[in-house]
C-alpha cells in the first residue's frame, strides 16, 4: 500500500494542479502545481473554502448559490469543465481549465478532487491561429478565403467603387466593413443602407436627402445617406433592388461626386467611397433590361465574390468554434462544445443559407442541449440526418503526413501551430493527427512556452 508520503510525492510530480475537498467544500490537500497556479501558500489554503480561492469566477458564484461544488457531475452525467482566469503572483493573468472528480468513500473524509490545468499557452497558440485566419469579421483558413482576403486588402488601398457579390448569408456586409476598416477612410463614417428595405417612393429621399416641403410629410430638411457618409464609406446592400429612376440618379452621383436633395436644385459635393453588394446576378439583369448597363460597370470597378460555405467546407470547424464561442458567451455557458459526431454532421451538410444559417443552427442546438456537449440529437433534423457513427467516420489523414519528432522546442511549436491550423483549431483532431492523446498535446504546448 502506498504511504501518504509516496502519494504526496506523486501528486507533486503532476503538471496538473490537484485539490482535495471534503463534502463542505473545505480544502484538505493541495499539490505544488496548484499552489503555483493560484499563487498562494499552502498554510493559507488548507481548511479554507474552495470558493474563496476562486472568488469572482462563475464557478465560485455557482458554488456559493448551490451550496455544493458545482463542478461535481451527477451520476451518469458528463463532468463539467469550467474555464477561468486568475491573477498570477506577478499580476499576470493565468487561464485555467478546471473540472471535478467524485472520490469513492474513504477514511480521510475526501469527497472530490478539483483538477486544474494551466491553459495560458494553449490559448495563446489558439489566438495565433485565429488571428492568422481572420480578417475583421471574416474567418477562414481555406485557399478560397485566403484569396478573398488578399483581394479585399488590395481593394482597400484603392478609392474605386467595389461590387461585392455572393449568395445570401455568406457575409458580404463583413467584406464591406473590412474594406472600410483597412482603408484610409477607416476613421470616417461607415453607413450601410439595405436597399431592399426602402420603399420605391422613398429611395431617392433616403439616399440623397430632401428639402423642407419637398413632399407631403417633409416637415423639415433631411440629410441623405450620402451626406451622412461624407468622408467615409457607404454600403449599398442589395443594390439590385433599387428602382430605374434611382439608378439614373445614382449613376450621376458616381460620375459627378455630387448629390441634389429632393426638392432642391443646388448640387452638394460629397466625398464618399461607394461599395455595392448583391446576391443577384446583375449581368443577367442587365441583359433583361432590369438594371442599367452603364451603372453596372460603374459599380463593378473592383469585383469581389464571396464563396458559398459549401465551397470551403474545411472552414466549417473554425467557423463553428468561433460562432459557438459567441453563443456560449451570450447564453453564459462557457463550457459548450460539439461532440465529434455532431461536427461531422455539420461538415457533411450543404448549408444553402451559408454562415447565417450555420449560426442559427448552432443557436438552435445550444437551446436544445442540456449539458456542455452538443450531440447529434440536439441538432436540427436535417443536420442530425447527416451524422455518422464515429466508427464509420471519415479517417483522419495519415499521421506520417504531419508528425516527425521535432529536434527542438521551436520546431515542436511550429509543428503544433501547423497542425492546429490544418484542423481549424480543433485540438482533439490535432492530437489524433499528431498520434498522441489530447493530454499529451496540452503538455507539449506548455513545454513550447
Amino acid at each position: 500500500m502506498p504511504t501518504m508520503k509516496m502519494l504526496q510525492g506523486f501528486l507533486d510530480s503532476l503538471e496538473e494542479g490537484v485539490l482535495f475537498l471534503d463534502p463542505a467544500r473545505r480544502i484538505l490537500e493541495i499539490n505544488k502545481a496548484a499552489l503555483r497556479m493560484v499563487g498562494q501558500h499552502q498554510a493559507v489554503i488548507i481548511d479554507s473554502l474552495c470558493p474563496t480561492l476562486f472568488a469572482g469566477t462563475q464557478c465560485a458564484r455557482e458554488c456559493e448559490t448551490r451550496g455544493y461544488c458545482s463542478l461535481t457531475p451527477a451520476p451518469g452525467a458528463d463532468g463539467k469543465i469550467q474555464d477561468i482566469v486568475l491573477k498570477g503572483p506577478q499580476g499576470t493573468d493565468i487561464a485555467l481549465r478546471m473540472w471535478a472528480m467524485l472520490l469513492p468513500p474513504n477514511d480521510g473524509g475526501l469527497y472530490c478532487a478539483i483538477i486544474l490545468r494551466d491553459c495560458s499557452r494553449e490559448m495563446e497558440l489558439e489566438a495565433k491561429v485565429r488571428e492568422r485566419w481572420q480578417l475583421g469579421g471574416l474567418i477562414g483558413r481555406s485557399s478560397a478565403m485566403q484569396d478573398l482576403y488578399q483581394k479585399v486588402l488590395r481593394a482597400a488601398a484603392s478609392e474605386a467603387t467595389a461590387l461585392v457579390t455572393g449568395e445570401s448569408g455568406v457575409g458580404k456586409e463583413l467584406v464591406a466593413r473590412a474594406l472600410h476598416d483597412n482603408s484610409v477612410r477607416a476613421k470616417g463614417p461607415y453607413v450601410a443602407v439595405h436597399c431592399a428595405a426602402l420603399p420605391e417612393n422613398l429611395q431617392e429621399s433616403e439616399l440623397f436627402g430632401h428639402a423642407k416641403g419637398a413632399f407631403s410629410g417633409a416637415t423639415a430638411a433631411r440629410l441623405g445617406r450620402f451626406e451622412a457618409a461624407n468622408g467615409g464609406t457607404l454600403l449599398l446592400d442589395e443594390i439590385g433592388e433599387i428602382s430605374p429612376a434611382t439608378q439614373i440618379r445614382l449613376l450621376r452621383v458616381l460620375q459627378e461626386r455630387e448629390i441634389v436633395r429632393v426638392g432642391e436644385n443646388q448640387p452638394r459635393r460629397v466625398d464618399v467611397r461607394v461599395i455595392a453588394a448583391t446576391h443577384r446576378d446583375l449581368s443577367a439583369m442587365v441583359r433583361r433590361g432590369e438594371f442599367r448597363e452603364d451603372l453596372y460597370y460603374r459599380l463593378r470597378v473592383l469585383p469581389l465574390h464571396v464563396p458559398a460555405l459549401r465551397e470551403h467546407r474545411d472552414d466549417i470547424p473554425l467557423l463553428t468554434s468561433k460562432l459557438l464561442g459567441d453563443l456560449a458567451e451570450r447564453y453564459r455557458r462557457p463550457d459548450l462544445r460539439l461532440a465529434p459526431e455532431a461536427m461531422l454532421a455539420m461538415e457533411a451538410y450543404d448549408w444553402p443559407g451559408n454562415v447565417r444559417q450555420l449560426f442559427n443552427a448552432l443557436e438552435y442546438a445550444v437551446v436544445q442541449s442540456d449539458g456542455p456537449t452538443i450531440l447529434p440529437r440536439h441538432l436540427l433534423p436535417e443536420l442530425a440526418a447527416q451524422s455518422v457513427a464515429p466508427a464509420t467516420a471519415v479517417a483522419a489523414p495519415p499521421l506520417t503526413r504531419y508528425y516527425t519528432a521535432p529536434a527542438t522546442a521551436a520546431e515542436e511549436q511550429a509543428l503544433i501551430l501547423r497542425v492546429l491550423q490544418d484542423t481549424g483549431g480543433n485540438k482533439a483532431a490535432a492530437a489524433r493527427r499528431l498520434g498522441m492523446s489530447r493530454t499529451t498535446l496540452w503538455k507539449r504546448m506548455s513545454r513550447t512556452a
